[in-house]
């Protein structure tokens, strides 16, 4: 047998309920022409109050209106119902009214003594006015509301489309999700439209009612009156009740029916059952209730008012007022120690998962086991002082270096520790647990025991010695550093020398994403005619490369964009930025307001300046330098440059402007952290103090 799915149940194609349907169609089509008996009359009434209801319940609890899109439909077949039903009841009322109040079934009997308490004109009120509410107040409001529904829905099919199309072709849904967008945006202009169509069902139905009424009170009395001999007045009273009664009995269900409609139609784009949409919205608000309370309450001590009431209805609201915000709390941290569970549960899957050891950190600290069972106290302490160094470099060189993971690995010596970036081993050392270092540089060794190490980050002499010798260090004006202060001195130092690699794509992005509206232009217009996006990175890492803060990335935006157009090897970009950037340079490597320099000297300027090779054009094509005076100027270099690196002084070699990139070529593999400016790049009004020459 062919099954279909319904929702999420696969249902039998042909299950027999559409012959149902159908024999049920033909059955309220045959009580329109023909005479039932008072039972069944009963029972089909009673059936239209279930119904009513059941259509009353799907109302309140369905989500969205999508949800119950048959309405109309059901809508309907209700009405049809109820008026064949009239009919039923309007032949047996004319037919069998002279018999009593339960002529055309006790239904009817039963709503004329329940609601007019033996007097038919309580009756004829009642009803008139639940027509009234009915049919100017439910259904006046649910047309209204299904007609302006239907008309806004429809004028935003085209732009709901175009949406569709738009995030189809960004790649952001995928086919099966557009055809589910299509078919929903169908499903709700066709419902609405529908609606407004259904909504006049019901307000045919309640002027049908009260036709139906009038047809029964004048017929009746005339019947009874002529046929049956009864009197005047004896005729009006059955024939009253019964008319009135049959009225109630078709009019209950159909207020209900209404009401169902005008919940279905004004619920718009609301999620949730009529409840969650009410309650929720109603409550959302402590203060509102708060204040309704005091209201309340204010009004009960007003003279002649019913306390009683007002301070029940003011309790409950101060209470609903006082336990909210309580159980928003609670639901909330509810909510969050799921998302940690989930987290913690991805993590681990992370973990476990072979993806993960294919994923390196760009910055990772390995710790022996000795060293870290010596930290495990000052983890938090280490965890912190390597947050306030990220904030360090953030500041220093204008972006945030990655998160160093730490990691504890029993696989190194004991008391070592090794630096990786990019998963790679750039640096390690072995520490002397339990010792202080006192930096020496030319300085006398100290009078307690201990031996002559390199301090790890620059290479400078030091003594190790025992944390019990502090004090006497202390007292002999000493300068030393424990253990973590030497790890993340190292661990400072090669994030410095390594700031090119840790520059990603990514970070480069998220820095032009920070610059202002008309920068982020410059950039898009100079990226798409001149320079790509990674010959842009490309230049922030040469930059990088020489410890020069990209912070004022505007200025180094408007450098390139000037020099792009006319220039295509990143080298020349670069030199041109540095020119640019000379307040900035020259300002980071002053001291006391003054700029050592150690000049090339004129043998070696004139050396470095024939090696240059230029083609027709003039541009430098090539370094070619005879390697016995590279060596020499090595060892020259290396003479003149340790003199004043030993006597700790902070200064610039300086050389001319088409030689710099290859002097800092050679330079960097004897002294990798001393900068080498060009002449052209000290900025205007920088005192410059000349310590000497490589000659």
């Amino acid at each position: 047998m062919a099954l279909t799915e319904v929702g999420s149940l696969p249902i039998p194609k042909n299950s027999g309920r559409d012959v149902v349907l159908a024999l049920g169609v033909i059955t309220i089509l045959s009580i329109l022409f023909l005479p039932i008996p008072a039972f069944l009359i009963d029972f089909g009434l009673a059936l239209s109050i279930a119904v009513s209801v059941l259509i009353l319940m799907v109302a309140l609890w369905m989500q969205r209106p999508l949800d119950f899109t048959s309405f109309p439909t059901i809508l309907l077949i209700v009405t049809m119902l109820r008026l064949a039903l009239n009919i039923a009841t309007t032949r047996a009322i004319l037919s069998h009214g002279n018999e009593g109040t339960n002529a055309a079934g006790y239904v009817i009997g039963g709503f004329s003594n329940l609601v007019m308490a033996g007097d038919f004109v309580i009756g004829l009120i009642v009803f008139l006015i639940l027509i009234v509410v009915n049919f100017i107040v439910i259904t006046k409001g649910a047309t209204r509301i299904a007609e302006v529904g239907a008309r806004f829905t429809l004028d935003a099919i085209p732009g709901k489309q175009m949406s569709i199309d738009a995030d189809l072709s960004a790649g952001v849904i995928d086919d099966k999700e557009a055809q589910r967008r299509r078919r929903e945006l169908e499903e709700e202009s066709s419902f609405f439209g529908s609606m407004d169509g259904a909504s006049k069902f019901v307000r045919g139905d309640a002027i049908a009612s009260l036709i139906v009424t009038a047809v029964n009170i004048i017929g009746g009395i005339a019947i009874g009156y002529t046929r049956h001999g009864m009197s005047m007045g004896e005729s009006a009273d059955i024939f009253v009740k019964l008319s009135v009664g049959d009225g109630l009995a078709t009019q209950i269900p159909a207020l209900i029916v209404s009401l169902a409609a005008g919940l279905v139609v004004s619920k718009g784009g609301t999620r949730g059952s009529t409840d969650e949409a009410v309650f929720g919205q109603l409550g959302a608000y402590p203060r509102a209730l708060s204040v309704a309370a005091a209201l309340l309450f204010g009004i009960g001590l007003m003279p002649g008012l019913p306390l009683l009431p007002f301070l029940i209805l003011a309790v409950g609201m101060a209470s609903i007022a006082f336990v909210i915000p309580r159980q928003r709390a609670r639901k909330k941290e509810a909510e969050q120690a799921v998302e940690r569970k989930i987290a913690e549960t991805k993590e681990e899957e992370e973990k476990q998962s072979i993806k993960s050891s294919l994923k390196t950190a760009e910055i990772e600290l390995l710790i022996g086991k000795q060293l870290s069972t010596r930290l495990l106290t000052a983890h938090q302490e280490l965890a912190f002082r390597m947050g306030k160094m990220r904030k360090k470099f953030a500041t220093q060189y204008g972006f945030v270096v990655p998160e160093v993971r730490l990691t504890d690995d029993f696989s190194i010596p004991p008391k070592s520790y090794q630096i990786k970036i990019h998963g790679t081993v750039v640096a390690e050392y072995q520490m002397r647990v339990g010792e202080v270092m006192v930096l020496l540089g030319n300085g006398a060794l100290p009078e307690v025991p201990g031996e002559e190490v390199r301090e790890p980050a620059f290479g400078m002499r030091a003594f190790s010695v025992s944390e019990m010798f502090s004090e006497d260090l202390k007292r002999d004006r000493f300068t030393f550093a424990d253990n973590m202060s030497v790890l993340l001195t190292h661990l400072s130092e090669v994030i410095r020398n390594n700031l090119p690699q840790l520059l990603s794509y990514k970070d480069m992005k998220a820095l032009i994403e920070r610059q202002d509206s008309e920068y982020r232009k410059l950039i898009d217009e100079v990226c798409t005619s001149h320079i790509s996006y990674p010959g842009l990175q490309a230049v922030l890492k040469l930059l990088l490369a020489e410890r020069i803060s990209i912070r004022n990335l505007h200025l180094i935006i408007e450098a390139i964009a000037e020099i792009a157009p006319h220039v295509r090897r990143t080298e020349q970009i670069v030199e041109h930025v540095r020119i640019r950037m000379a307040q900035q340079i020259c300002g980071d490597l002053t001291e006391g307001g003054t700029l050592k320099v150690l000049r090339l000297g004129n043998r070696w300027d004139l050396a470095f300046h024939q090696a240059l090779k230029r083609d027709a054009k003039g541009e430098i094509r090539e370094f070619d330098i005879d390697p016995r005076l590279l060596e020499e100027f090595g060892n020259e270099a290396t003479k003149a440059v340790r003199t004043h690196l030993d006597a700790g002084e902070r200064f610039v070699l300086v050389t001319a402007p088409d030689a710099r990139p290859y002097v800092r070529m050679i330079v960097e593999r004897l002294f990798a952290t001393l900068p080498v400016l060009s002449h052209v790049e000290i900025a205007r009004g920088v005192e410059v103090r000349v310590l000497g020459s490589v000659s």
